[in-house]
């Protein structure tokens, strides 16, 4: 019943924006005007049940040196909501030596070709068929300042509530693996996904790239494992990545939240930790 009535959460919040709206020009008599607020916003804010499966082991979405943000490794829910499936997400950016040190309040925005994980290569994490394809999104420019920061957290981020998961996701995959777990990648850059719904992917293969799409502060890669195809409807899936090759001690200050809570999941990277993403196939390899 939770799964049913969560599959539904957008439609749940819009109907609770109209009969606000319609209230407001409307008289309605007390209490009934409590009443029907009352019924959609619980609606809205029910979450499916939780997956009670292990941590599944997985190829990294990405090659190279990366950074894990907002990521389980700190704390679960590791984006401090299970909404949409993100129990255990994780954000990945490549770090960049001339970032700044900290968040100002300047009003200009920076391009995502300014990025250096802009473009980058997604890959598949396992092998498995396309569930869905959105790749028509633009890329927008950033917001990593304190007010445009302010005006994603607030306007945009409820437009794109009001919109749905796939306007939150922006340009996204989301692959149906063998074991019926649902893996997602989002934010990815306009027109550059390489598959289509329908088709088979292998663990390694490319997917798409890089993007600034959805709801993004700049271009990053957002992953996560779900136990169903819809976002609204699915529950997080904890996973791990074998083929890592982290240093637990180099952390970049810009992003770094201190040391994991109890919630955290054991063995995946920490928020700020930096770490070289390698084949883990490649490891198993003689020679």
């Amino acid at each position: 019943m939770k799964r049913a009535i969560a599959r539904g959460q957008t439609w749940w919040l819009r109907l609770f924006l109209l009969t606000v709206l319609v209230m407001t020009a409307l008289p309605v008599p007390k209490p009934w005007d409590l009443l029907i607020i009352a019924v959609p916003l619980p609606l809205a804010l029910v979450r499916p049940p939780r997956s009670e499966r292990d941590p599944v082991e997985l190829a990294a979405p990405v090659r190279g040196r990366w950074v894990a943000v907002n990521g389980p490794g700190t704390a679960v829910p590791s984006h401090g909501v299970r909404a949409y499936g993100q129990m255990y997400a994780v954000d990945l950016l490549q770090p960049s030596p001339d970032a700044p040190a900290s968040i100002g309040w300047s009003l200009r925005t920076r391009a995502p070709e300014s990025f250096p994980c802009f473009g980058a290569p997604v890959l598949s994490m396992a092998d498995g068929t396309v569930e869905r394809v959105t790749a028509s999104r633009r890329d927008h420019r950033s917001r990593d300042t304190w007010p445009t920061l302010l005006w994603m957290m607030t306007v945009e981020a409820f437009a794109r509530e009001l919109a749905g998961a796939s306007a939150i996701l922006g340009n996204h995959v989301i692959v149906r693996h063998d074991d019926e777990t649902f893996s997602v990648y989002a934010h990815l850059r306009r027109g550059s996904a390489r598959i289509r719904t329908g088709d088979r992917v292998t663990a390694g293969q490319q997917l798409a790239e890089v993007g600034n799409t959805g709801n993004t502060s700049e271009p990053h890669l957002h992953v996560q494992l779900m136990d169903g195809p819809r976002p609204t409807a699915a529950a997080g899936v904890p996973m791990c990545w074998p083929g890592l090759v982290a240093d637990p001690a180099d952390r970049d200050a810009r992003w770094s939240t201190g040391d994991p809570k109890p919630s955290a999941l054991p063995g995946f990277p920490r928020n700020g930790q930096i770490f070289d993403a390698v084949d883990p196939f490649e490891l198993l390899r003689p020679g």
